[in-house]
């Protein structure tokens, strides 16, 4: 039997709940449907945002959204997207399908989202097509009180109060869709655009410089050896492409050797973390510097007719497994990662949510945030676990990933297990705390590539799982194959 042992009384460090952070760009149907549909559309909203929507992430209460991008994010001029909206000039998404984008949702529109939402805003700014001064116009207009330029267009563009905005990237990807710089280039201009992301009030901006691709540890030397002292936060963007990026393959139609080697290429982001931290670790030993995974999840190659340039992608349980055994090693390195953002929310990517105009429905993938948001700033458990793995064609990787937290006098614990064959059955010992109470929630699917559709939306939830039993102080719980499982002990 699969054994486990939680130390109840030995967690040390804060799951930092911006780990559960999303992602929402101007891509395809992200925003333009997935969220913005106007105050004149038929499917109800209010101020133009959906209800349905946002109803359903408040639920899995989101604690941070990132915004306009991505690529986006370079070639946006936030001037375009404020006033009155039929003045709004229009331009040419250059990076996501070549579509014309008409700047109806903007600054205003973003942090009215965010309010809905209840979450904090998280923008990323323009180094790579953008000037200094149009930066700092960007942060005086939406944090500045009063008196100033920015903040008086920003009354008479209907806002007289000045927005909370606690996070702001300076560029994103600046060594590829951002600009294509050198490690080098860009410490230098990260430097200087960051001196001009000032406080203002009562605002105190995190400041977070674009981070490497992947294994690129080299961009992370550079930029901590010229430039930690200026950052709050440094990024790093990883994908689980289980392929190679010209030939992804499908999100629905695969076989068991491609469900092998995407869950085992997510967890290649273990080692990313542990190498990137011990480069950060020796300019930044106190742990300062946060590390911010603002884009991850899985990119498979786009739905059938659809555009190319939207990345429509559906979302199976293979998607899920991903999502639960990356944020279960985001939560594991929590002293050092502060926030991780899916991507993406809506319609794009590895989506919480898929629209078909007046219809939303849930993914996996949603289901996994649901499952674990009880760790948002629980205390972080250690644990031993001893187990079998799983293997396929002479390859392995562990059958299961735990995370397991405290709060509020709980122990939550969520593991998932890989296996898409077999039952497992694990006993828990909780050490450190009694438990006289348990309850427990599965997400579980027959077939790997079990998915919701517009005609069957439920085909993958969550439903009580009844194989759980207390004896002799310790847990013992049957996981079908392929499954999540939430407990909660008291």
């Amino acid at each position: 039997m699969n054994k486990l042992i939680i130390h109840a009384d030995e967690g040390r460090h804060r799951i930092n709940k911006n780990i559960y952070g999303h992602f929402a760009e101007h891509l395809g149907r992200g925003i333009y449907e997935g969220f913005w549909v106007g105050e004149d559309s038929p499917i109800p909203n209010t101020r133009g945002i959906r209800n349905d929507v946002v109803a359903l992430l408040k639920k899995i209460k989101p604690p941070v959204l990132r915004w306009p991008g991505g690529c986006f994010a370079d070639e946006y001029h936030w001037r375009d997207g404020i006033g009155n909206r039929a003045s709004r000039p229009a331009m040419v998404n250059t990076h996501w399908g070549g579509e014309t984008e008409n700047n109806d949702f903007g600054t205003h529109e973003f942090f009215d989202l965010c309010e809905m939402l209840e979450c904090e805003p998280y923008i990323c700014g323009n180094v790579g097509s953008g000037e200094v001064r149009e930066m700092a116009q960007w942060i005086e207009y939406c944090t500045h009180p009063g008196g100033a330029p920015m903040s008086e267009e920003r009354k008479c563009n209907g806002r007289e109060s000045p927005w909370t905005l606690r996070y702001f990237g300076v560029g994103n990807e600046s060594w590829g869709c951002g600009g294509n710089m050198t490690p080098e280039f860009y410490a230098d201009q990260y430097r200087r655009y960051q001196t001009y992301v000032r406080n203002f009030g009562d605002s105190k901006i995190f400041k977070i410089a674009g981070g490497a691709n992947a294994e690129d540890y080299q961009w992370t030397k550079v930029l901590m050896e010229r430039a930690a002292a200026m950052m709050d936060g440094l990024s790093l963007h990883f994908y689980s492409v289980a392929h190679d990026w010209n030939a992804k393959g499908s999100a629905t139609k695969f076989d068991e050797s491609q469900y092998f080697s995407t869950l085992k290429k997510c967890l290649q982001i273990e080692e990313l973390i542990a190498r990137h931290n011990a480069i950060m670790d020796k300019h930044d030993p106190q742990k300062r510097v946060a590390m911010i995974v603002d884009e991850w999840g899985t990119w498979w190659d786009v739905e059938p007719e659809t555009n190319p340039g939207f990345l429509y992608q559906q979302n199976t349980m293979r998607d899920a497994l991903v999502a639960a055994l990356s944020l279960h090693v985001f939560n594991s390195h929590c002293e050092r990662v502060q926030m991780a953002n899916i991507a993406q929310t809506a319609n794009v990517l590895q989506a919480m949510i898929l629209t078909d105009g007046a219809q939303a429905i849930t993914t996996p993938t949603y289901h996994v945030f649901d499952l674990l948001r009880e760790h948002q700033n629980a205390t972080l458990l250690p644990h031993d676990l001893a187990q079998r793995e799983y293997s396929l064609h002479g390859e392995t990787m562990p059958a299961f990933s735990i995370s397991a937290s405290s709060r509020d006098e709980k122990i939550h614990v969520t593991i998932a297990h890989c296996d898409p064959h077999q039952n497992a059955e694990i006993e828990i010992e909780i050490r450190g705390a009694a438990v006289s109470n348990i309850s427990a929630k599965v997400l579980s699917v027959q077939t790997m590539n079990a998915h919701n559709t517009f005609q069957n939306p439920v085909a993958v939830a969550p439903r009580a799982l009844a194989e759980k039993r207390l004896m002799d102080g310790k847990v013992l719980i049957t996981l079908p194959p392929m499954s999540l499982v939430q407990l909660q002990m008291t």
